[in-house]
């Protein structure tokens, strides 16, 4: 099991990888410097082994495909993420691996939107969208994660060796910061400054293509995780709108003594049960989700004995 591990998923990252590997080998001499080449044309992988870094391959395309191979194939107590596009400064590595040992998070989350994010990143979508994203998970998760699609994170040998991977593109960080809340782990965040891509090298990430990607996963994790917030807000929409349609009818009633407007009536109570059913779904559906917190708990257990006997 290595002690730290740096993990660099790239897609023709030919101009940039050479000084990622470069810094993070200068900052980290202890590491071992993972490169998972995701079917680049450029030449990034041969680059980035005469650069000293331990190059495997992912064929299925996507970010999210390569870092499901990565936590399955690396052991290691500590991990870092980082991409290959020279966005994220290996210099606040330590302060990152050492939240991760000294102070046993699971997840320590490189933080660019508290520095020079909205300054350095050209694309104002992009800056939009974080913030977007940002506050939407805070609210319906109830957490204080400072920057959600940060590609820049420490983790524990626990959180990669518990966190099953969905997603196959760049949802991919959206899905972390939400399991890491779902599941109750320990969350730092770092403050770290962010430099834009150097003149030359272009982003994979489409904002509008991959930011509804994005958003369709905060809706499916959050009715997953959260599933009494889900169905019980459905519930409560159908409702009012059941109540809605009821009070005409009943106000006809109550002035004439006939329900002069059967049709409504019928799709008023069709609504109403409609949310009772959404209601009682929501309940059990959060029992089981409870249930599954325990089994996980009783992972984390299993994981750190494994650990351990390493």
């Amino acid at each position: 099991m290595d002690k730290i591990a740096v993990l660099i998923p790239c897609y023709n990252e030919s101009k940039t990888i050479e000084k990622v590997v470069t810094d993070f080998k200068r900052v980290l001499p202890e590491a071992v410097i993972y490169v998972y080449d995701n079917n680049s044309t450029d030449g990034t992988d041969e680059i980035a082994r005469k650069a000293g870094a331990v190059v495997r391959y992912e064929y299925q395309q996507g970010k999210g495909n390569v870092i499901r191979r990565m936590f399955r194939d690396i052991d290691a107590e500590c991990y870092i993420m980082a991409d290959g596009d020279d966005t994220y400064p290996a210099e606040f590595a330590p302060e990152m691996i050492k939240k991760v040992f000294e102070r046993n998070a699971d997840m320590v989350v490189g933080d660019r939107l508290s520095s020079t994010y909205f300054t350095e990143n050209k694309r104002p979508f992009h800056n939009f969208g974080n913030s977007i994203v940002r506050k939407s998970i805070n609210i319906l998760f109830g957490t204080d994660i400072k920057d959600i699609m940060t590609g820049y994170r420490a983790f524990s040998y626990q959180f990669v060796k518990s966190f099953p991977v969905l997603s196959k593109g760049f949802e991919i960080e959206t899905e972390m910061s939400i399991h890491a809340a779902d599941k109750n782990m320990f969350v730092e965040n770092v403050i770290i400054d962010y430099r834009d891509r150097p003149e030359g090298s272009e982003s994979k990430l489409n904002t509008f293509s991959d930011g509804f990607k994005v958003i369709k996963t905060i809706v499916k994790l959050y009715r997953n995780y959260k599933p009494m917030g889900f169905f019980g807000g459905i519930a409560l929409i159908l409702a009012i709108l059941s109540v809605l349609l009821f009070i005409p009818v009943l106000i006809a009633y109550h002035d004439t003594g006939m329900v002069g407007n059967f049709p409504t009536l019928f799709v008023s109570l069709f609504i109403m049960l409609a949310a009772i059913q959404s209601f009682f779904a929501g309940m059990i559906l959060q029992t089981s989700c409870q249930k599954n917190r325990q089994d996980f708990e009783m992972q984390l257990q299993r994981l750190k004995d494994e650990r351990d006997r390493k």
